[in-house]
């Protein structure tokens, strides 16, 4: 018998459009073809359950069979078969599919059946010059039967030598894909990718064996998948070491346990299975993304889930097996659908649920995790304003002792020594406890405490802290001002030099700032009575925080991150060894700074009556010549004025030394400076 006719289509070129369009990825049509083979088998044994086959099902299992020499790759199974009308009906006519009217008809008892689209078969043409479909049916009366087809719309049936119920997919390999898709490595790589939990075993092969120096095949088959895989499972069924097996299983060349894991499971409005793991995730979030992997009805599809899961879950490991995710024909994308947002909020809830229960059944375990948990919470309190509704009862906070405690509990500890003259409570913070140490003790001695803020989002998380606060919570490094401005408590009082004074303390201080492209120093003057440190380093909060931010991709102008540090250097004028400088600077310094303050004090007083309060537009051309020349002298004596004051500072160590102290306790003092600091220390001891 044969029989020749046209395939169902609209068009002629349906097959270039299956090869280029259809599939993102060549590779594909194997997890398409060994999938259609399992729904094959799933169909017989809901039929067997509800008595319409009454046969013996024997060994339903699907093999996977390379023949280099005929160039063909065939994919087989003893499930329900066709015959010649269901091919006509499933194959012949394109996008009408099979499984989609086996579940309607079974719709009670085919929940494993995985095709929806009914063109997954085609997907073979996008690698096969030709395929052959042998087939014969579960009915007893049906013959077996071949189809036969080049990747035209003309196919061909002919009679079939085919003794046992199931189908065969006999793919004859193109000379461009021959190479690659006959590679025993290559399919067996592709059938652990997309094939390693299918419900159904499939065998690829025998296993092997070393024998007599050369690795032989055995007598048994080699199942490439676990059928019942942990998330299948009933959730009372399974240990603490099962799911970490699964783990493993998931992830072969993880070196860590995971902190924690949940085990999904719904069925009402949407089905859902799954296991979600935490990892170690550290500082390292930027690689440990896409290792969520997305299955339907046990069959790989996707780990790339941001449609499915809001971005900060993506952090996490594990399984989502849902028949309910609406993919696209070739199961490659999302399509929209509102299950999808519903399937986010459940999994939101479920991740933060069990955080909480996790701390409140073990705090102290909860805590040496911390470290690890930091990120993923601070991420999802960040981009999820439902998933931040639920964080405060479980967010922690470390400091700089190593100790731990919730939002409220941290507020109640600080409340009463920290808060400002406005009644504003503050939050010391260090972002690095061995750089900033100088500060953190200085905090502490004033009976201040001081959290650690090292991870890449904590000061994003802060900011947002801030925010919610409207201003009456503010956080400060313990290095952005001295101890006593840190937190204000009183007004500052005011520096009691003349402005000339003040002028010839920055200069001879700022003879000996460092000079690099990165790092811009200045001196300013406080008068801090009381203070041990005749000098500090701090940096400006603001600027700071800016480039911190910037630099975790947090949407701040890329402008920041490009600016140079800045610092202040902070010259007390109320400490004694400052005003032995102060002393020591007028004695050297007067008689040749005083005639030419004298000088500028008086071309000061020349261009002030010039200009007796005009605007420049109503000053004289000649008014405005001598304006320009008395600026040009001007410029000339503070030049001179300044060369007076770094004359001197060039000779003096002591205001070098205090320069270097503090550059030291702020952890800027490197490389050549360092080296001269040490030796200058010997020397002046």
């Amino acid at each position: 018998m044969s029989q020749k006719g046209s395939i169902g289509v609209t068009t002629a070129n349906i097959f270039p459009v299956i090869k280029q369009f259809l599939y993102s990825d060549h590779e594909i049509f194997l997890r398409e073809i060994v999938s259609n083979a399992v729904d094959a088998t799933q169909k017989l044994k809901t039929l067997s359950s509800v008595g319409e086959f009454k046969g013996e099902t024997g060994d339903l299992k699907v093999e996977v069979k390379i023949d280099k020499e005929a160039g063909t790759l065939t994919v087989s199974d003893h499930g329900i078969g066709m015959s010649q009308g269901e091919i006509d009906k499933y194959i012949n006519q394109i996008a009408f599919s099979g499984a989609e009217d086996f579940v309607n008809k079974y719709k009670d008892k085919a929940q494993a059946i995985i095709g929806h689209f009914g063109l997954g078969f085609y997907s073979s043409f996008m690698v096969s010059k030709q395929v052959d479909i042998v087939s014969k049916s579960y009915k007893d009366d049906a013959p077996a039967v071949k189809w036969t087809c080049d990747g035209n719309p003309e196919f061909e049936f002919s009679d079939a030598d085919k003794a046992e119920r199931g189908t065969d997919i006999v793919m004859h390999l193109d000379d461009e894909n021959k190479e690659e898709y006959l590679d025993e490595n290559k399919i067996k790589t592709l059938l652990e990718k997309y094939c390693k939990f299918l419900p159904v075993p499939v065998v690829f092969g025998k296993k092997k064996e070393w024998k007599d120096g050369k690795e032989v095949d055995t007598d048994e088959d080699n199942v490439i998948n676990n059928v019942k895989p942990a998330w299948t499972l009933p959730p009372a069924e399974l240990k603490e070491e099962d799911y970490k097996k699964f783990y493993h299983e998931l992830y072969p060349m993880a070196m860590d346990e995971p902190l924690f894991y949940i085990h999904l499971n719904v069925d009402y409005p949407f089905n859902l299975t799954g296991i979600l793991y935490f990892p170690r995730i550290k500082n390292n979030y930027g690689v440990q993304k896409n290792k969520i992997q997305l299955y339907c009805n046990q069959v790989y599809v996707t780990d790339q889930i941001e449609d499915i899961v809001p971005e900060y879950l993506t952090l996490l490991h594990g399984v989502i097996d849902s028949p309910d995710i609406p993919l696209n024909v070739s199961r490659s994308y999302l399509q929209e659908d509102r299950n999808v947002k519903k399937i986010s909020n459940y999994i939101t809830k479920k991740v933060a649920e069990r955080l909480e229960e996790i701390f409140k059944n073990g705090r102290s375990d909860f805590e040496k995790k911390w470290d690890d948990l930091k990120l993923f919470i601070e991420y999802g309190t960040l981009s999820d304003t439902k998933f931040a509704e639920k964080t405060p009862s479980f967010t922690l906070l470390k400091n700089t002792d190593g100790k731990y405690y919730t939002l409220d509990e941290y507020e109640k500890l600080i409340e009463v020594n920290q808060k400002d003259k406005d009644g504003n409570l503050i939050y010391l913070y260090a972002t690095n406890a061995e750089e900033q140490h100088y500060g953190i003790g200085a905090a502490k001695e004033k009976g201040y405490d001081v959290l650690l803020l090292d991870g890449p989002l904590d000061i994003h998380f802060v900011n947002k802290i801030e925010q919610d606060a409207q201003g009456k919570k503010r956080f400060v490094r313990v290095d952005s001002d001295t101890v006593d401005r840190l937190i204000v408590k009183s007004e500052a009082k005011s520096v009691e030099l003349t402005a000339n004074e003040q002028n010839a303390l920055r200069t001879v201080f700022g003879q000996w700032l460092p000079s690099t492209e990165k790092r811009n120093f200045f001196v300013s003057l406080e008068n801090v009575e009381g203070g041990e440190e005749p000098a500090y380093v701090t940096q400006n909060e603001f600027m700071r925080r800016m480039k911190d931010m910037s630099s975790v991709a947090g949407g701040m102008p890329d402008y920041y991150q490009n600016m140079p540090d800045s610092y202040s250097v902070v010259v007390n004028t109320a400490n004694p060894l400052v005003e032995k400088i102060m002393k020591n600077t007028a004695e050297a310094c007067d008689g040749q700074a005083k005639p030419i303050e004298a000088e500028i004090e008086s071309l000061n007083k020349q261009k002030s009556d010039l200009k007796g309060g005009k605007k420049d537009e109503e000053l004289s051309q000649e008014d405005k010549n001598a304006i320009e020349k008395i600026e040009k002298d001007l410029a000339d004596k503070q030049q001179a004025l300044k060369k007076v004051y770094e004359d001197y500072s060039k000779g003096n160590e002591l205001v070098h030394q205090v320069v270097d102290l503090a550059l030291l306790s702020g952890n800027l003092l490197k490389g050549e400076q360092l080296l001269q600091f040490v030796k200058r220390s010997y020397k002046l001891l």
